[in-house]
């Protein structure tokens, strides 16, 4: 006869989610109703005593390892099928130690990160709030800092879609393009810079950010108050600006412990903190220790690369949000007027950004016509995820979908106008029936921008100003805040550029 006490423990070892392992984890982005990345190996990894032998069951695959001298185990499940319903994920030792996850699907995987434009919350926008969640999951990071690169982070899966407007957008749109689950790791914190979420090792790479961050390691102030801070259970609002604007401690807590969780690739919509100046990184308060407008390129792009190597994948997709309108200007500029594409606006970052795709599998959302003139944090937010969304079908689920509005190819000369010739520029056409605005022209000393006067014509724009009776070169939508009307026939907006190489 069996013993009560056997079938209660038993029935308590294949309870889902239920642990049995005292020496045995999974590293913290694996839980009760996770996604698991679709089209690729999977790896898993955790801690178990040392020498255990460690194996995996999920989706009719068995894969075993064995710890290390440190106790740490990783391995790799075969590419995965996509699948809606959820099955248990059970590991286990040879001594016995089991644990099983519950309600795990297959389907695409993407981080979302940035600052508080990514963090903003999708109940401020009315076209998300009632859409509906089926086939989303997310996992939000809790945000925090750390000094040293963390094996572990805060954070479970959950049914829904992410609390943020940007991501949820994505999610909700990348859903209705696939028949498989959308799963969003949400790891965003407002105000934090381009340098927050970058691994200490850059200093090789980057001179800038070995300045920042030997100041931090001499700062022995900051990091009191910081540690007194992470002692608390609640922190003031002066404390949580002052470690999310620190550098590299967020990429510590939030990012390091992902990585190497399978996922498609990473959305990201920041900049906004690295817009302080034009170039360069210039003496004052260390809030101010960021890289410049024009530097930000190149430290973008190396930071992409850096990602792609440490999720060992040259296929780690980045989709990059533009920033949208916003009117401020820097007083750095040759003048101070909003509508002029000298000025130091965000123009310049825009140009930055768009840098980005110097580099394969990465796409950027433009955002032109978005924003607010006034507002840093524009409500505007549903177009960014839907367009974010179709780049992703076009990029990553291979599907013949329109995702990019026009793209500058060439300027020719005509007879004294200029002829701007366009990729993605099927159904040329302006929103209003208006001639295309936010044209500007200028002649080989590419310092007297003039107005242009613009006339579609077929997939072309022709450009001409009687103040410029001999032009060379073109800007197109490189003002702060400009009105454009300019989109093709799928709706999505002309992307700004410029065609000289003029310094700012």
């Amino acid at each position: 006869m069996v013993s009560p006490r056997l079938v209660l423990f038993i029935t308590i070892a294949f309870l889902p989610g239920l642990s049995l392992a005292k020496n045995l984890s999974l590293a913290s982005p694996f839980t009760d109703h996770m996604v698991l990345q679709r089209e690729m190996p999977v790896p898993v990894w955790g801690t178990a005593q040392k020498g255990f032998k460690v194996t995996v069951s999920f989706g009719g695959q068995e894969k075993s390892t064995t710890a290390d001298d440190n106790g740490n185990w990783q391995l790799f499940l075969d590419a995965l099928s996509g699948s809606k319903t959820g099955t248990d994920f059970t590991t286990t030792t040879d001594q016995g130690e089991a644990i099983t996850l519950s309600d795990v699907v297959v389907g695409e995987v993407w981080i979302c990160s940035g600052q508080s434009n990514m963090q903003m919350g999708r109940g401020a926008v009315e076209e998300l709030k009632d859409l509906p969640e089926e086939n989303l999951r997310t996992f939000a990071v809790k945000r925090t800092v750390a000094f040293d690169e963390q094996d572990r982070l805060e954070g479970e899966w959950v049914s829904g879609g992410p609390d943020s407007a940007v991501a949820f957008g994505f999610a909700h749109g990348l859903a209705q393009q696939t028949e498989f689950p959308v799963g969003i790791i949400l790891a965003a914190w407002g105000s934090s810079s381009l340098e927050a979420w970058m691994p200490r090792d850059m200093t090789e790479q980057f001179p800038h950010f070995k300045t920042i961050m030997e100041e931090w390691d001499n700062n022995t102030e900051a990091q009191e108050m910081i540690k007194a801070a992470l002692a608390k259970e609640n922190w003031s609002r002066d404390e949580d600006v002052f470690m999310r604007r620190q550098s590299c401690i967020v990429y510590n807590a939030m990012i390091h412990p992902l990585i190497p969780y399978a996922c498609r690739g990473l959305v990201w919509y920041q900049g906004e903190r690295n817009t302080r100046y034009i170039s360069g990184m210039p003496e004052g308060p260390w809030y101010h220790r960021v890289a410049g407008i024009r530097e930000y390129d190149d430290v973008l792009k190396g930071w992409m690369q850096r990602y792609r190597q440490a999720w060992d994948r040259d296929d780690f997709h980045f989709l990059v949000v533009m920033l949208p309108g916003y009117g401020s200007l820097l007083s750095t500029g040759p003048n101070m007027e909003p509508s002029n594409p000298t000025s130091h606006s965000w123009a310049w970052m825009r140009e930055s950004q768009l840098a980005a795709l110097d580099l394969p599998h990465t796409a950027v959302a433009n955002t032109i016509d978005l924003g607010d003139v006034k507002n840093i944090h524009p409500k505007d937010k549903a177009p960014i995820g839907q367009r974010l969304a179709l780049l992703a079908a076009r990029d990553t689920l291979g599907l013949e979908v329109e995702a990019s509005g026009p793209v500058f190819n060439k300027v020719t000369s005509k007879g004294g106008h200029l002829v701007v010739q366009f990729d993605h520029a099927e159904g040329l056409k302006t929103t209003d029936g208006e001639a295309p605005r936010e044209f500007w022209i200028a002649d080989q000393s590419a310092k007297n921008w003039k107005p242009a006067s613009a006339t579609i014509v077929g997939t072309t724009i022709e450009l001409h100003s009687p103040e410029v009776p001999n032009p060379a070169f073109v800007r197109y939508a490189f003002t702060g805040k400009p009105e454009v009307n300019l989109v093709n026939e799928a709706e999505l907006p002309a992307y700004p550029f410029r065609t000289d190489d003029a310094a700012p």
